[in-house]
């Protein structure tokens, strides 16, 4: 919960206190309440259009929740919630004005936003977990689906952060060395389509680091995304097998590579036109054996 400047917290008995003394919202000071506000609002803006964002054309992500937080819905408590807060700005907030509580299956990913601040992308990784646990056939399980969510994607960016820290890009745990890891690869299971890439300059930053952050849930339909991470966190050495797939990935598309020029391919590989993911896993598996 995030509080407005002001109002005191409801165990307190208090429904504001005068904070204009020490504190205003013109305050320029960083260590304002008030200015700590405001950027937070900047903040939840971008969350709120990431979350929108999330599987937009699916119901159960716009549909309320089977679960809200109570204390959320409480009419008497005196907590703002990031619904309301949202509400508040120009920008409104379409899916969660659906419903009068505000609370849907999609709001859950505001919570994990707020964890990451600034790593846009991580609602797509959010999204596929929650999804999976918040249709478990078993009710008891799926009523906690928000904490097993949260258990295991702290468990999964604990490794995988190294992606998401600057400083880190160029060392051998960082995203650039990955990216550069697909086409080492490339290199070794089909030269030809590797020095077909480097003579048209198509870079593995151009498209590798989306597939790589967001590990393929951005490239296709959500049932396809569970089943390649079903295979994908069965693996010890889950994120080399990350770049197996990838590199199997440009395999299977080699021949329209091969004859199309630099805007036809990008546009390959930005909107991948194989929808069968058995098959690239298939392969996957196969350039692994052959390792």
């Amino acid at each position: 919960m995030i509080i407005q400047p002001g109002i005191a917290k409801a165990n307190l008995g208090l429904s504001r206190e005068d904070v204009t003394m020490e504190d205003h919202p013109l305050n320029p000071n960083p260590e304002s309440r008030w200015n700590t506000y405001f950027k937070d609002n900047e903040i939840l803006l971008q969350i709120d259009k990431d979350v929108r964002r999330l599987y937009p054309d699916m119901a159960f992500f716009q549909r309320p929740t089977d679960y809200p937080c109570q204390l959320i819905l409480d009419p008497q408590n005196d907590y703002e919630t990031l619904r309301r807060r949202v509400e508040q700005t120009t920008l409104k907030a379409q899916t969660v004005n659906r419903n009068r509580s505000g609370v849907t299956n999609v709001s859950v990913n505001f919570f994990f936003h707020t964890l990451y601040l600034g790593k846009h992308g991580m609602n797509e990784i959010v999204g596929p977990i929650y999804y999976t646990f918040a249709t478990d056939p078993n009710s008891q399980w799926k009523e906690h689906a928000e904490a097993d969510t949260f258990f295991c994607f702290t468990n999964l960016m604990s490794e995988n952060r190294d992606n998401f820290i600057k400083s880190l890009d160029d060392s051998q745990c960082g995203i650039t060395y990955k990216m550069e890891s697909v086409y080492s690869m490339l290199k070794e299971k089909d030269q030809e389509l590797y020095f077909k890439l480097l003579e048209q300059n198509i870079k593995p930053q151009y498209f590798t680091f989306r597939w790589l952050t967001l590990l393929l849930s951005q490239e296709f339909l959500l049932p396809d995304v569970i089943r390649i991470w079903d295979t994908l966190f069965s693996d010890q050495d889950r994120f080399h097998f990350l770049i197996l797939v990838c590199c199997a990935m440009l395999i299977l598309i080699r021949e329209n590579l091969l004859a199309g020029d630099f805007t036809v391919n990008m546009r390959l590989l930005q909107d991948y036109p194989i929808s069968d993911v058995h098959t690239i896993l298939t392969k996957a598996k196969e350039l692994q054996d052959n390792s």
